[in-house]
C-alpha cells in the first residue's frame, strides 16, 4: 500500500501523471454506504441559486419591456397577473430542463441549451393553456416577454460561468476525483480532466492494480477490487469517480460500483477511450440489455454541406457590401505604403487536392519571396510552416494589417468563387501537403476556410502537430452550430490579436 495526502496541484497538465497511485489492500474493514442525501459542495448550493435568481430576474426583465412595449402604462388586471405569474413558471420550466443540475454548471453548451429549450416550453405550454381556457392573450406580448426572458437569461447564465471560470482558475470551485485504471490509460485519462481547469476536475488520486507498473500481460497485474475502489473514495472524500478504459473492470463488475457510489453521492464516469469526437456523433442505444456505444459518420458531403455552401456565399457578399468602404481603403494604403500589386497570390490546396489561387492583401515587400531562403533558420514556426515574430519583409502597414486579420479580407472573394468557406481548415501549400502523414489528408474532406479552430485557438503560436489536431477535428465534428460558434469567436481572437504575425 502507498499512501499520503497529495498537496497542492500540478504546475502543468502534464503533471497529471505523477500523482499518488493509491492501491488500498483487501484487508479493509466493510465500509458502511454513506447515506445518499450527501451534503454538495457549498459553491455547488452558491451556484445554483445564483442561477435562479438570474432567471428570475431575466424574466422580470422580459415581462416588463413586453408589458410596457405591448400596452404602455395601461396594463390591465388580468395581465398584470399573468405577469406575475409567468417568473415563477419560468423557473418551473428550467427546472424541469435540468437548468439546476450541478453536473452541467460550468459546461456551457449544456446550460445553454436548457434555456433554450425552457423557451420552446413555455411557449408551447402557453399556446395550450390560452387554448384550453379559451382565453385571448395577446400574441405581441408573448412573441416579446419569451424571447427578451431568454436572451437575458442566456447573458446572465454567460456572465455566471464566466465567473465560475475565474474561479476555477484559482484552484476553487473544483470536482474531487478519483481516477481507477491501469497505469497508461489512468495517466492519460488524468491528464485529459486536468488540461483545463475550467472544467472544474482536480484529480486527487488514482487508483489502480497491485503490480501494474504498465505491462500489458493478462497476468501481469491483479484486478481492481470493488472494496479498493470504495476505500479510496472514502479516504479523498471525492464528488466522482472517473473509470479508464479498462476490460477487467466493466459488465457486472461496473454495475455493482455504479450501487455503491449511488449510495454514497458519488458520481460516476466511464471514458470510454475515444478522443476528439463530439457529443453530436455519439449516441448510446440498447441492444440486447447492452448498452452499446455508436459512432455517427462526420458529415463532408450531402445537404449540410449544401446549406453551408449557400450560407458561406451569402454571408461573404454581404460582407464584401458591408467592407466595400474598408476593402477600398486598404487597396490605397497597401498601393501608397510600398512599391508592388496590391494582392498577394499563392497557390493552396483545396478540398479533395485541388490547387486554386488564394488571394491576400499584400503585407510584405515585393521581394519577400527571394528572401525566404536566408531567413529559414529563424523561423518562429512549428517546424512545417514558415513563420517569424519580426519579419523584416514585413511593411509598416503590413504589420498593422496582419495584427488585425485585415490582410485576409479578399479571401471572401474566394469564398464567393467557392474555392474556400468562411469556417474550416487552414488552405496548406503544396510543400506543407507533401510532408502529410496518413492521417493528415483528413484535413482535405473539407474546403479549407478563411478561420477555423486552428484560429480561435492560437494561430501562430500553435505547434504543427497541434495545428493537424484541431483541424481533424473541425472535419470529424463539423456542424452548422460548430461554425457560428468559431465565426462568434474569430471576432474575440482578431481583437486580441493573439499569435497574429
Amino acid at each position: 500500500m502507498s499512501g499520503g495526502k497529495r498537496v497542492g496541484t500540478p504546475p502543468h497538465p502534464a503533471a497529471a501523471t505523477e500523482f499518488a497511485t493509491w492501491v488500498v489492500p483487501h484487508e479493509v474493514p466493510a465500509i458502511v454506504p454513506l447515506p445518499s442525501s450527501s451534503t454538495e459542495p457549498r459553491w455547488v448550493g452558491v451556484y445554483r441559486w445564483a442561477a435562479v435568481g438570474g432567471d428570475l430576474l431575466a424574466a422580470v426583465i422580459g415581462i416588463s419591456v413586453a408589458l410596457l412595449t405591448r400596452f404602455g402604462y395601461h396594463v390591465g388586471s388580468g395581465y398584470l397577473v399573468i405577469g406575475s405569474l409567468l417568473p415563477l413558471a419560468w423557473i418551473a420550466v428550467v427546472a424541469l430542463s435540468r437548468g439546476y443540475d450541478s453536473r452541467y454548471f460550468g459546461a456551457g453548451p449544456d446550460e445553454f441549451r436548457s434555456i433554450l429549450r425552457s423557451g420552446v416550453g413555455l411557449t408551447a405550454a402557453l399556446a395550450i393553456a390560452s387554448y384550453a381556457t379559451r382565453s385571448e392573450i395577446a400574441r405581441g406580448f408573448v412573441v416579446l416577454a419569451i424571447p427578451v426572458t431568454v436572451a437575458a437569461a442566456l447573458v446572465l447564465r454567460y456572465a455566471l460561468r464566466k465567473d465560475l471560470h475565474r474561479h476555477r482558475l484559482r484552484g476553487r470551485c473544483m470536482h474531487r476525483v478519483l481516477v481507477v485504471g491501469r497505469k497508461s490509460p489512468a495517466a492519460t485519462l488524468c491528464e485529459h480532466l486536468e488540461s483545463r481547469p475550467t472544467d472544474g476536475y482536480r484529480v486527487v488520486a488514482t487508483c489502480r492494480p497491485r503490480g501494474d507498473h504498465g505491462e500489458t500481460g493478462p497476468l501481469q497485474a491483479d484486478e481492481l477490487d470493488e472494496a479498493d475502489i470504495l476505500a479510496a473514495v472514502d479516504r479523498h472524500v471525492v464528488d466522482i469517480v472517473a473509470v479508464a478504459t479498462d476490460p477487467d473492470l466493466a459488465g457486472q463488475s461496473l454495475r455493482r460500483l455504479s450501487w455503491a457510489l449511488e449510495q454514497r453521492g458519488v458520481e460516476l464516469i466511464v471514458s470510454p477511450g475515444i478522443i476528439e469526437v463530439a457529443g453530436p456523433r455519439i449516441s448510446v442505444r440498447p441492444v440486447a440489455g447492452l448498452s452499446l456505444l455508436h459512432l455517427e459518420r462526420p458529415s463532408v458531403s450531402g445537404g449540410p454541406h449544401l446549406m453551408k455552401a449557400v450560407f458561406d456565399r451569402v454571408v461573404a457578399l454581404t460582407l464584401i457590401a458591408i467592407l466595400a468602404p474598408l476593402l477600398i481603403a486598404l487597396t490605397i494604403a497597401v498601393k501608397i505604403s510600398s512599391p508592388g500589386p496590391v494582392l498577394f497570390r499563392q497557390r493552396r490546396v483545396g478540398r479533395a487536392g485541388a490547387e486554386f489561387t488564394m488571394l491576400k492583401f499584400r503585407s510584405m515587400y515585393s521581394d519577400a519571396e527571394q528572401r525566404l531562403g536566408d531567413l529559414f533558420a529563424l523561423s518562429d514556426g512549428n517546424g512545417v510552416v514558415f513563420k517569424m515574430r519580426d519579419d523584416p519583409r514585413m511593411t509598416p502597414l503590413g504589420r498593422w494589417i496582419r495584427r488585425f486579420s485585415l490582410d485576409e479580407l479578399p479571401q471572401l472573394y474566394n469564398v464567393l468563387r467557392g474555392d474556400m468557406s468562411l469556417v474550416g481548415p487552414r488552405p496548406p501549400l503544396s510543400e506543407e501537403v507533401a510532408l502529410y502523414a496518413a492521417d493528415d489528408s483528413r484535413r482535405m474532406l473539407v474546403k479549407p476556410g478563411i478561420t477555423g479552430l486552428w484560429q480561435v485557438s492560437g494561430r501562430s503560436d500553435l505547434s504543427w502537430d497541434e495545428s493537424v489536431r484541431l483541424d481533424l477535428r473541425y472535419v470529424d465534428n463539423w456542424s452548422m452550430t460548430l461554425d457560428l460558434l468559431i465565426l462568434w469567436k474569430t471576432a474575440r481572437a482578431v481583437i486580441y490579436g493573439a499569435g497574429a504575425y
